[in-house]
């Protein structure tokens, strides 16, 4: 009988027991291997984040359809309205025509067919663009409704209809260079659409947020639709009547600084606006706003409320004009020369060049400079438009420049600029900077300057009221008006001389002369003289005559009736210092 192995059992609790080792996990193990696993989804989700992130900032081309399209579409803008809530830009909604290059199977029978129904894309152009790698193309933005159908119509796949805003100015032309106008993006390229999208009111199109016209809140201009269209129509005649170069005109309200009308010729239309690159489209300039100009002798309302207001001069002031006044080799002269002393409204009423000079003269060049420089004619004016021009000042400053730029030479500024002060000057002497939205009153006086006292202001509305009836201003005498007026006619310089025959002409006219609303302004460039007007091209003839017209359309739109009588004692401050304040019955 043999004895048994006590070794086997053994053996096998060992192996048993090692088995069991190995598929029994320990405690501290399974801790370890959660907190592996713990750790690689934390790293999954935060590479997931990262990756998120970096598409949210990211500006590589989206990857699907939607977002491609969504991008490229064009945002939505605020309508635009005048004053009395007329539409002057909106936005309507367009369908565009894109291209999936990579959907597209022929991409030349494609190219044919479209271009049969769409003959201004250009075949060369488009057969490139649908043989490049992008996913998303565009082939014609603001399709019509036959253009869609037709496109429709064909069948083929790869090409689709995206919805977008398209801006249409429904006046055309009217008051294009205040209003601006877009690029096939919607984004507001010059005027007041450029404004827009500077201020950020405007859609900003971030893919993924829904902002349609209705949405935008309309911004309303300071502008008047009714006065503009007359503005226009008058420079139209008035540049054809005359053979101009160019024409311009303004009507400012002087008692807020509203900009109720501004045109500029030749202009364009903000539908199919010109590219202002090419040579033939440069003088489509807004010569409000961007041209600079000596302004002739509607500066002189300036030098003169200098004098009044230095305390130096008063109305009843003599001047000598016997003579030319000469300074070194130059020699100033008068247009029409008196040769006698001229009272001070009748250096106004005749615009003597030589009483204006010796004013200036007795200022002196620093307060000169002072005073032009607090009426803001020495510094660029900058309104809402994007769009403005620095003065051209003398670099060199002397007693002669002080003379000439007395009178209306040698200083160049933008016609927005000198209307401007002319207003202050007129209005109480409250110098508003122009705006091109609606204000109030209270809200311009609130930031406005004192430049002149209100005894200043009331001398100047006399004498401007007193070359309406006596001087060259007769011809925008208006009855039942009561207009004030200053003309204004300067030389061009032709290869640096002043030309004989070459002139600017500006007219400016005050409605009521004794209580001011509004500033109207003409100008002229190159005019000519007309059959039975003796060869005189001066701003009386021509830029007079028109501002003439204007006052007479634009006043009983405006709701102002002609007065039946004029005002009695229109010029208190006047009468009461002994100056007669009455304009109309002033002797020159």
């Amino acid at each position: 009988m043999t004895a048994p192995d006590t070794k086997q059992p053994a053996l096998r609790a060992r192996l048993l027991g090692g088995a069991a080792r190995l598929i029994s996990p320990r405690l501290d193990k399974g801790v370890g291997r959660i907190r592996q696993l713990m750790l690689a989804l934390g790293l999954a989700y935060f590479g997931i984040a990262a990756k998120l992130t970096h598409l949210g900032f990211s500006h590589e081309p989206p990857q699907t359809l939607k977002a491609a399209a969504d991008l490229a579409a064009a945002g939505a803008r605020p309508d635009l309205l005048d004053r009395n809530g007329a539409i002057l830009a909106t936005d309507i909604k367009t369908m565009s025509v894109f291209a999936e290059p990579r959907n597209i199977i022929d991409k030349d029978e494609a190219v044919e067919l479209i271009t049969a129904v769409l003959p201004d894309v250009n075949a060369r152009e488009l057969r490139e663009r649908l043989n490049s790698k992008k996913g998303f193309i565009w082939i014609k933005r603001h399709v019509t409704a036959k253009e869609r159908g037709e496109i429709f119509h064909l069948g083929l796949p790869g090409i689709g209809f995206w919805p977008e805003n398209e801006r249409i100015y429904p006046n055309g032309p009217l008051a294009a260079h205040v209003l601006g106008f877009v690029d096939k993006d919607n984004i507001g390229i010059a005027g007041m659409e450029k404004y827009l999208d500077q201020q950020g009111l405007t859609d900003p199109h971030v893919p993924g947020f829904v902002i349609d016209a209705a949405s935008l809140k309309p911004v309303r201009l300071s502008l008047d639709l009714k006065a503009t269209h007359v503005l226009r129509d008058e420079l139209v005649a008035g540049m054809d009547r005359f053979k101009a170069k160019a024409a311009a005109g303004a009507i400012l309200d002087v008692t807020t600084g509203e900009v109720i009308a501004l045109e500029s010729l030749p202009d364009f239309d903000p539908n199919d606006p010109p590219d202002f690159t090419k040579p033939d489209n440069r003088d489509k300039i807004n010569r409000i706003n961007v041209g600079t100009y000596e302004m002739g002798s509607t500066f002189k309302a300036l030098t003169l409320a200098m004098a009044l207001d230095s305390g130096k001069f008063t109305l009843g002031s003599k001047l000598d004009a016997r003579e030319s006044l000469r300074s070194g080799r130059f020699t100033i002269h008068d247009f029409e020369p008196k040769h006698r002393f001229l009272s001070f409204p009748e250096v106004f009423t005749f615009s003597s060049n030589i009483g204006t000079a010796r004013m200036a003269m007795a200022i002196g060049i620093a307060g000169h400079q002072a005073f032009l420089r607090k009426m803001g004619q020495l510094t660029r004016l900058q309104t809402e438009l994007p769009e403005s021009a620095a003065p051209q000042v003398p670099k060199h400053w002397g007693l002669l420049n002080t003379m000439t730029i007395a009178f209306g030479q040698g200083l160049n500024v933008a016609p927005l600029q000198a209307l401007m002060g002319v207003a202050a000057l007129v209005n109480g002497g409250h110098l508003m900077k122009p705006t091109f939205l609606k204000r109030d009153e209270a809200t311009a006086l609130a930031n406005s300057q004192q430049v002149v006292s209100a005894q200043t202001s009331e001398s100047m509305r006399y004498l401007m009221r007193s070359n309406a009836t006596h001087g060259s201003a007769r011809k925008a005498n208006i009855e039942g008006y009561y207009v004030g007026g200053k003309t204004g006619t300067a030389q061009k310089i032709v290869n640096h001389r002043y030309s004989k025959d070459k002139v600017f002409t500006t007219f400016m006219a005050l409605v009521p002369a004794d209580k001011p609303k509004y500033l109207y302004m003409a100008i002229y460039d190159q005019p000519q003289s007309v059959p039975g007007d003796g060869g005189f091209h001066t701003a009386a003839y021509n830029a007079g005559r028109t501002t003439g017209a204007l006052v007479t359309r634009i006043e009983p739109l405006e709701g102002v009736p002609p007065m039946l009588a004029p005002p009695v004692n229109p010029f208190p401050i006047i009468a009461k210092l002994g100056y007669g304040g009455d304009a109309d019955r002033a002797k020159e």
